[in-house]
């Protein structure tokens, strides 16, 4: 083989170092230039939204008890639910749409649809459409739409009918009301954007936005594999693109010899507004015949309102002259009532408790009376010899008991008498004062108090000394219920139904394999 020279070979080298500059600045440029496209896009402000309910619909409750859907209506086979529109079931030759009752008048606004398409195929027919047209289009042959609109089309097109292997694909088709919908081609000539995103049988709902600001209208999609609302991909833009100023929004689907079910969750519509541009209040865009109409029923109902008063006044003339508000409870009565019910059954609780420790203390005392003249009668018998110990300790035991008891019910007492002064106090000048507060953390500490007194009164009697503790009895044993026979039958009987089971279940499974 030849040698190369070394000239050739630094020229070589020489190329391939100003390439590789070359390929270095081109991605610097083009990294800088993204950062600044980027920063444009960040830098510009977002328009203002403002939600407009007369234009959408969502769940829970989106259907009324007649089946209809407020400030919306629904044509063909779309089914309303409480929390969804079916616009076509997963039936063959199926049109369905729903429709807004009213249009459009301002002029850059923003759609979000939430929906699901599903089928039990590998392939689907026909699709959906989301539009805003310049009228109804309740019934047609345009995926379950009117053909020849005057107006925006965004079609979400599952059948591939010109057989190019470009479905499923969202298409966003205008027209002026004069052309004819290429369904050959699947609206492909007449397509002003297009992208190709695969909509059906996805884990959750799929989402698009649609946006018309400053006449450029742009559709993003969430393609349903995640739950994140916000994951949206760009799928087109048209710029320089002129509608209608006023429309309707619509939804309509349509199947074929293949069928899915057309779901629509929600249509929730937003007008934009340029950022610092006010817009006017929502009545004051009403038309002159709604504020008429709503000022006549308003009228109405407020003359039946007073016809209904002056005859609750006839019937109650005892409470005439009375103004109608002084009958009921206002939110500060009601609270210091509830207040006041609440010390008055705790004040009834505690006297309870009085009474009852008045009942044990007397019950006590003649304890410890005759424990005394016991002692006494003893110590006379004996010629005066001194008590023995245990009774010396029963009779110490005793008189600790009652003085607990006397603790016990002296506390009570006071119980009881900072809640009348604390309920006086309430009635004169109200609740929520200071001493008020003084008077309940008093009562606080009483009881607690109380329950010190009890556990140690429990602890003191519950607890006698070693010399006093007996001896339970041991129990009888336990007769034996089960004989060795029963046992034995109840064995064989389980056996039996155990195997008899099993045969019953072979049966059973070889019957159902001859379906197979």
């Amino acid at each position: 083989m030849a040698a190369i020279p070394s000239s050739m070979a630094v020229s070589i080298v020489n190329r391939l170092a100003a390439e590789a500059c070359l390929l270095i600045f081109t991605l610097i440029f083009q990294h800088s230039n993204a950062n600044n496209i980027a920063a444009a896009a960040s830098t510009a402000e977002a328009p203002n939204r403002r939600f407009e309910y007369k234009y959408s619909f969502k769940g829970p409750h989106l259907s009324q008890a007649d089946g209809s859907i407020p400030f919306w209506v629904h044509s063909g086979n779309a089914i309303p639910s409480a929390d969804q529109v079916r616009i076509t079931p997963s039936l063959r030759s199926q049109k369905g749409s729903v429709w807004t009752k009213s249009t459009v008048n301002f002029d850059n606004w923003e759609a979000e649809v939430t929906f699901r398409v599903s089928g039990r195929g590998r392939m689907g027919a026909d699709g959906l459409a989301i539009w805003f047209t310049t009228a109804q289009g309740l019934d047609g042959p345009v995926y379950g739409a009117a053909d020849n609109w005057n107006g925006i089309g965004i079609f979400f097109d599952s059948f591939d009918n010109d057989g190019k292997k470009n479905n499923p694909a969202v298409l966003v088709v205008g027209n002026n009301g004069k052309l004819v919908y290429d369904h050959p081609n699947d609206g492909t000539t007449q397509a002003l954007g297009t992208c190709l995103r695969d909509f059906r049988n996805k884990p959750y709902p799929v989402r698009a936005k649609i946006t018309y600001y400053k006449r450029t209208l742009t559709v993003l999609i969430n393609n349903g594999f995640t739950p994140d609302k916000d994951d949206y991909e760009f799928c087109t833009k048209v710029d320089n693109m002129v509608i209608p100023q006023e429309g309707y929004f619509g939804i309509s689907a349509a199947t074929g010899g293949l069928a899915d079910d057309h779901d629509v969750l929600s249509f929730l519509t937003f007008r934009l507004s340029e950022p610092g541009q006010e817009l006017p209040p929502p009545e004051a865009e009403m038309p002159k015949q709604d504020k008429d109409k709503y000022q006549e029923e308003f009228e109405n109902f407020q003359q039946d309102l007073d016809k209904k008063k002056e005859d609750y006044q006839k019937e109650h003339p005892d409470v005439q002259g009375q103004p109608i508000e002084d009958m009921y409870e206002s939110v500060n009565d009601r609270e210091i009532r509830q207040v006041f019910e609440g010390q008055n059954r705790i004040h009834l609780e505690i006297k309870q408790l009085h009474h009852q420790l008045a009942v044990i203390l007397d019950e006590q005392r003649r304890y410890v009376s005759v424990a005394t003249d016991e002692i006494s009668k003893r110590q006379g018998e004996s010629g005066g010899q001194a008590p023995s110990q245990e009774m010396g300790a029963v009779v110490a035991t005793q008189q600790e008991v009652l003085r607990n008891l006397n603790e016990l019910r002296n506390s009570f007492y006071e119980s009881l008498k900072q809640i009348g002064a604390s309920q006086h106090q309430g009635n004169a000048v109200g609740m929520g004062t200071y001493e008020t507060v003084q008077h309940f953390n008093d009562i606080k500490e009483h009881l607690h108090v109380v329950k010190k007194n009890i556990e140690h009164l429990i602890t003191r009697t519950g607890n006698p000394s070693e010399k006093q503790v007996m001896n339970c009895p041991d129990p009888p044993p336990m007769p034996s219920c089960l004989g060795t026979t029963h046992f034995l039958v109840f064995v064989v009987i389980q056996s039996v139904l155990f195997f008899s089971y099993i045969m019953y279940k072979s049966q059973q499974e070889a019957a159902a394999k001859k379906f197979f």
